[in-house]
């Protein structure tokens, strides 16, 4: 559902008006596309270190596995996942309308993000800029180091498996995880960490499609 839901919010939008060639977007539209790409990134962003706190507990503690990994834990790891990406997403649509643009607004992108908004306003960003690294830390930074620590138990743990197909095994059930947070990870620093770039070329449009289609 989260996956459908990323492609959802920028896709349909963008083949439609390229099939009815118009390729203008409402002002309330572009900020309601913006929050609910935040929004469920975000809880992508959230989910993917909770599944790395799973293979921590599957792989280094399977006797306590069930009930440190109950159905309430899960429903309150889900929750907490939507609270906080709920925060970011609204604070960064706030901030965002809080800005002027003067004209002219042509958007170099197929869906509308911070960076490129960004470059359009004619007012200062440098708030908005500092919010975007200051939240970018919590929501990206803190979630890579859990995932992180949790893999290096992880591999200790596997590691110390004497048979090389019981290693195999642990690893395996990693591997995808592990694909998907460096896909996902990757672009989304490549795409909101070089603010500083005056100008916006095809590369950006293709690690869009990256965060949009391919990652989910």
């Amino acid at each position: 559902v989260m996956d459908v839901g990323c492609i959802s919010v920028t896709i349909p939008s963008m083949l439609v008006r390229l099939l009815v060639q118009k390729h203008t977007i409402p002002y309330g539209d572009c900020l309601t596309q913006l929050f609910f790409f935040h929004l469920l990134a975000g809880v992508d962003c959230f989910l993917l270190t909770a599944m790395a706190y799973d293979r921590f507990l599957a792989i280094c503690q399977p006797l306590t596995y069930s009930t440190r990994m109950n159905y309430t834990i899960q429903r309150i790891l889900v929750a907490m996942s939507w609270a906080c990406a709920f925060s970011n997403a609204l604070t960064h649509t706030v901030a965002i309308s809080t800005l002027h643009f003067c004209g002219p607004n042509v958007i170099n992108h197929f869906y509308c993000d911070l960076p490129q908004l960004f470059q359009l306003s004619c007012s200062s960003t440098q708030l908005n800029e500092l919010l975007l690294f200051g939240v970018g830390f919590i929501m990206a930074g803190t979630p890579m180091a859990l995932i992180f620590i949790s893999y290096i138990h992880v591999a200790a743990a596997v590691l110390r498996i004497r048979s090389a197909e019981g290693r195999k095994k642990a690893f395996s059930t990693c591997s995808s995880h592990l694909t998907v947070v460096a896909m996902f990870y990757g672009t989304g620093m490549f795409n909101y960490m070089r603010l500083g770039s005056t100008k916006f070329s095809d590369k950006d449009k293709a690690i869009g499609i990256f965060n949009t289609v391919i990652n989910p």
